[in-house]
């Protein structure tokens, strides 16, 4: 179905265009438009180039595109940082070279003061840090949103044990309420002037964006995510999460145990602390798969930073601020292809593309499992270590335009983490095979999910379904009963609407045409060099 024009620009608040404006000059004078320009840009981007020349900042050329594009962000804000860090994980929206300049940017801002901390902490739980904790340190860590603590609590039988205290920003959601006003602004120019772009639903990216900046803004809603992780990977092999302390844990404060462990990152470190890193590569392999697959419910930040490895040797994650979920049908989809890919059955696998809705009906199955053939073929005959998965999931997802598929973020956002998940397992074990190693938590998936046993228990859920509907029939004629008699009412004497509403559409659509305009000028200067980038990919 194609993409519809935009309904227009709606309410735009002042302030809103005034930051995007700043943004865009920010940008231009980090060198970072001119550096994602593409090289043969329309007449407005050339324009706009020319005029980003003239601001930006001297010696550019010897600093690498990354850390301009980090300084810029960083310059901006926590929004902007988490903003980048959100597209890393797109990079169907910014091109794979921007996405990896992206992967670079460090989330690590200055630690606001520890008095602060301890005030947010007492609003937050509502009594005193000396009846919450024996002591309490300095910030170990900041990042975007919050920042941890080490802190000291006394148990019952009078010992202590260390746990992590996670505190929100002051302020933090009213700036990012403020930043996210801008990035609506922008995604609405970017569909409005560049249609191609109109199929990345820029617009619905930013929505994905609130709704996970609401997520994290609730530490709660992290706490909940850590349980729910917790329960779901109670009996799995050489894994496991923090508990958490839900007694000072509040909207503004997580409490966890503290992990007392090493990181990944140093291969060597580990092997001397008595480790396998081979058998490592597996656990951080497997484990991420079960839990997309099997859970459809998977960290999606697992990079180095985020896991250790206790004295027992188990794996460790922390920092539960970004997670995946994928539906069942997605988790089918995820299985199928896999494993169409195993077998090199190409066609199951375009069949299973279309089943899901992803290929629009007028493209051809023929035709589409002959590009997939493109994709798996060549791998038939390289070194396992050059084989990867995600490399795969990127490649299909490269076909997205060539045959008219909708941007699916939650198949991408997989995608992405399975990059970083491959690449630490790879650290860990350089010749990992990593067919090899999925192989037995996709076989299992489909053997539960596709066999003979999972026929019948649909066919079980489909009898209970029946029931339930036919329990509901009643009350959903009753309800069919009062909208008939609701539409018979309109169609005799017409829709009204009281005065209020009246007033207020009024109103609303004078604020849209009257900032629309002004958006459409100030907001096209500051992101047409963005604008035509995109139009390139």
């Amino acid at each position: 179905m194609p993409l519809q024009e935009p309904a227009g620009f709606g309410p735009f608040r002042p302030g809103s265009i005034v930051r995007l404006a700043h943004a865009g000059w920010v940008l231009a004078r980090e060198g970072v438009i001119r550096a994602i320009a593409p090289p043969d840009p329309p007449a407005l981007g050339r324009l706009v180039l020319a005029a980003c020349r003239l601001i930006e900042r001297r010696g550019l050329a010897r600093v690498a595109r990354s850390a301009r594009v980090s300084e810029a962000l960083n310059r901006l804000g926590p929004s902007y940082v988490k903003l980048g860090q959100f597209l890393a994980t797109r990079p169907d929206v910014v091109g794979q070279e921007m996405a990896d300049d992206l992967e670079a940017l460090q989330d690590r801002l200055t630690a606001f003061p520890k008095p602060e901390a301890l005030a947010a902490i007492e609003r937050a739980l509502q009594r005193p840090i000396s009846a919450l904790f024996a002591s309490i340190g300095e910030p170990v860590a900041a990042a975007s949103i919050a920042q941890v603590h080490r802190a000291e609590v006394i148990d019952a039988d009078g010992s202590s044990h260390a746990v992590a205290v996670k505190v929100l920003r002051p302020d933090i959601e009213a700036r990012f309420r403020r930043d996210l006003d801008s990035f609506y602004l922008a995604a609405r120019i970017l569909e409005r002037l560049v249609p191609p772009i109109r199929r990345l639903r820029p617009v619905a990216i930013v929505d994905t964006l609130a709704r996970s900046v609401r997520l994290e803004m609730d530490l709660r809603l992290e706490a909940a995510a850590l349980s729910e992780l917790a329960e779901n990977t109670a009996g799995d092999p050489g894994f496991r999460v923090p508990k958490v302390d839900w007694v000072r844990t509040a909207k503004g404060v997580l409490t966890l145990e503290w992990v007392d462990g090493m990181k990944l990152a140093d291969r060597d470190k580990l092997i001397a602390s008595g480790h396998d890193p081979v058998a490592l590569s597996k656990v951080v392999m497997q484990s991420f798969l079960r839990h997309a697959m099997r859970d459809g419910f998977f960290h999606a930040d697992m990079h180095q930073g985020n896991l250790f490895v206790d004295r027992q040797g188990t794996l460790v994650a922390v920092d539960f601020g970004i997670m995946g979920r994928l539906n069942p049908a997605e988790r089918r989809f995820l299985a199928e292809i896999l494993y169409g890919f195993i077998r090199r059955d190409y066609l199951r696998v375009a069949q299973v593309h279309f089943e899901a809705g992803y290929v629009p009906a007028g493209e051809e199955v023929d035709v589409f499992a002959q590009a997939l053939r493109a994709v798996g073929e060549p791998l038939r005959d390289r070194p396992a270590r050059e084989i990867s998965m995600a490399h795969l999931l990127s490649q299909l997802f490269e076909y997205t335009e060539v045959f008219h598929m909708a941007t699916q973020p939650r198949l991408i956002l997989l995608q992405k983490t399975m990059v970083v998940v491959e690449g630490v397992a790879r650290s860990l074990d350089p010749d990992l095979d990593i067919w090899t190693t999925s192989e037995p938590v996709v076989r299992e998936w489909i053997e539960r999910n596709l066999g003979p046993l999972a026929v019948l228990g649909e066919a079980g859920d489909s009898i209970s379904a029946l029931g339930r509907l036919a329990l509901a029939l009643p009350r959903f004629a009753e309800r069919a009963e009062r909208i008939s008699a609701g539409f018979a009412l309109m169609a005799d004497k017409g829709m009204r609407l009281d005065d209020d509403t009246v007033e207020r559409l009024a109103a609303a659509e004078a604020r849209g045409t009257r900032w629309g305009r002004i958006a459409l000028w100030i907001g096209a200067l500051s992101l047409a060099a963005i604008a035509a980038h995109m139009f390139a990919l």
